[in-house]
């Protein structure tokens, strides 16, 4: 039992609360609707919740984490009520120990590599043929591959450029995209492969990795069975899903999926 809560107290420190958004009428007593959402996400969220919130009347409260994280959480019975993971495989897992509504698990966002170092001038890029030598006698960062999911693509692109094996005695990785990011930012790293998300938001140019570079970075949301504001939380799923919000998260460097992108070339 001792284990139990050193171990759930561990878990809890690591993640970032946000204190609620109460847009819709600062002076309510309702509860506020706690989202659960991966680091990589929460920038963007916090963009997306005030709309929400006006349009709804309905309190939200983010909690912001790596998705290995706060799917622990949820599994040892974290009281959220709603899950954006950086993956699939979280969520369906939720779904597999039967922790999640029914027919509400989600893709939501298909997140989008790029190349960047703060180190370049403004619109200078390299292109990927080029990294190889870019990275000689440099360190490189990525997010950690064993459980970020945009590290895992990350990996997996350095692989398809035939780099993986190179670069390991320069590679330096992060707990999470944001932590990667802000490696390359502080110039403690020359260069990574960050979200092009995280390089929209801050108005900065880096290369866009192809995603046929990597398998799909599939980001999907599911509500949580224990949630007791079941409808809440499907007003924001739909929200999230519906089309205007899809729209500015591609504005926002997210991508499409390969079936929309397919479709869109045969038309």
């Amino acid at each position: 039992m001792l284990f139990i809560r050193t171990f759930l107290v561990f878990v809890f420190l690591s993640i970032n609360v946000y204190a609620p958004f109460l847009y819709a009428n600062p002076s309510s007593n309702q509860v506020p609707l706690r989202i659960a959402v991966a680091a990589n996400f929460s920038p963007i969220l916090e963009k997306l919740i005030p709309q929400f919130s006006q349009q709804s009347h309905i309190p939200v409260q983010i909690i912001s984490g790596a998705s290995g994280t706060l799917y622990l959480q949820i599994s040892h019975g974290a009281p959220f009520d709603v899950f954006l993971s950086a993956d699939n495989i979280r969520p369906e897992k939720l779904e597999a120990d039967g922790l999640i509504t029914q027919g509400s698990l989600q893709t939501y966002a298909y997140g989008q590599l790029a190349l960047w170092s703060a180190q370049w001038t403004k619109n200078e890029t390299i292109s990927l043929s080029e990294l190889g030598n870019e990275i000689q006698s440099h360190r490189f960062a990525i997010a950690n591959p064993k459980t970020a999911p945009y590290g895992k693509a990350a990996k997996e692109t350095l692989a398809t450029l035939k780099l993986w094996h190179q670069i390991q005695n320069q590679l330096v990785t992060g707990i999470n995209i944001n932590q990667t990011f802000q490696q390359v930012r502080s110039q403690a790293v020359r260069l990574g492969i960050v979200a092009n998300s995280q390089l929209v938001l801050n108005r900065l140019t880096g290369t866009v990795i192809p995603s046929d570079y990597h398998q799909e970075i599939k980001q999907q949301l599911v509500i949580l069975k224990s949630s007791k504001q079941q409808e809440n939380a499907k007003i924001f799923s739909e929200y999230l899903l519906s089309d205007s919000v899809q729209q500015q998260l591609l504005a926002l460097g997210y991508a499409k999926s390969t079936e929309v992108f397919i479709k869109e070339m045969r038309q």
